[in-house]
């Protein structure tokens, strides 16, 4: 321990002093009625340091305090984004909601038009072969559905069920080549058969000399037994009277977004 003391007398006594004039002042400043030059010393040496320390603590406390506010503010922008995700989802099953509502209650109205019996259904599957134009349904045997019946949307005519199961059925969609319809120009009457070419259809077996013109509204004339009188097909969009030909070459545009296919009406019969 004096070995200790030996090798650091002079930092010891220096701090010693140094603590020993602190005491001093202090004590010395709460009596005294002014300012001595030891004084004045002291504060122009320990001033700055003062003030500096002062700045340092205070530059410390900001930084934290802003770091701390940073935190809160990330952790509040990270709820309020998962809460405005929740509410943006919620919102989308809403808006899909009101547009299946919509689309039901049109399918409702048009049922009560036609005054006939019907039975409403969903699209649930298309074929993906590329080989047929055909939709898949969920409503079957069950339901009362047989082969043969047309199905409809309020646009027009969809096609008509060509394979049955107890909960499913398959529809053949008018545009399909194997798919024909009784039809005639509402306008002049004109027959014909409106028959499917993939994405379109066409109008056949309108003799050249009759009035058929772009923009007529082709129907369902009711003969044959699938359709209707009245359900739309489409739109002449393409009239052609070529050579010799007997018969004229109509291109028709279907009213129905056979892309955009949700819910249908199946047409059962009247007795059903």
């Amino acid at each position: 321990m004096l070995d200790l003391f030996k090798k650091y007398r002079t930092l010891l006594l220096l701090c010693a002093f140094v603590l020993s004039a602190l005491l001093f002042y202090s004590t010395h400043l709460r009596t005294q009625e002014r300012t001595t030059l030891f004084e004045k010393m002291v504060l122009v040496f320990t001033g700055p340091l003062q003030q500096g320390m002062d700045g340092l603590v205070t530059t410390v406390a900001d930084t934290w305090s802003r770091y701390l506010w940073l935190v809160r503010t990330e952790e509040e922008n990270r709820e309020l984004l998962q809460e405005n995700r929740r509410l943006k989802a919620a919102l989308d099953q809403l808006e899909e909601v009101r547009l299946s509502n919509e689309r039901l209650r049109t399918l409702l109205n048009f049922r009560e038009d036609i005054q006939l019996p019907a039975l409403p259904a969903r699209v649930i599957g298309e074929d993906a072969s590329g080989w047929f134009r055909t939709v898949v349904i969920d409503r079957g045997s069950a339901d009362g559905v047989t082969e043969g019946l047309a199905v409809v949307v309020p646009e027009g005519a969809v096609g008509r069920i060509i394979a049955v199961a107890p909960g499913y059925a398959r529809v053949l969609l008018v545009t399909d080549p194997s798919s024909a319809v009784a039809a005639l120009v509402q306008r002049s009457r004109t027959r014909g058969v409106a028959r499917g070419r993939g994405d379109s259809l066409s109008f056949e077996y309108a003799l050249r000399d009759q009035d058929v013109v772009i923009g007529d509204r082709i129907i369902s004339s009711g003969m044959g037994g699938l359709f209707p009188k009245g359900i739309v097909l489409g739109t002449v969009t393409q009239v052609a009277r070529e050579g010799y030909r007997m018969f004229q070459e109509v291109e028709i545009a279907p009213f129905v977004d056979f892309d955009q296919l949700e819910e249908v009406l199946i047409l059962l019969k009247e007795d059903a």
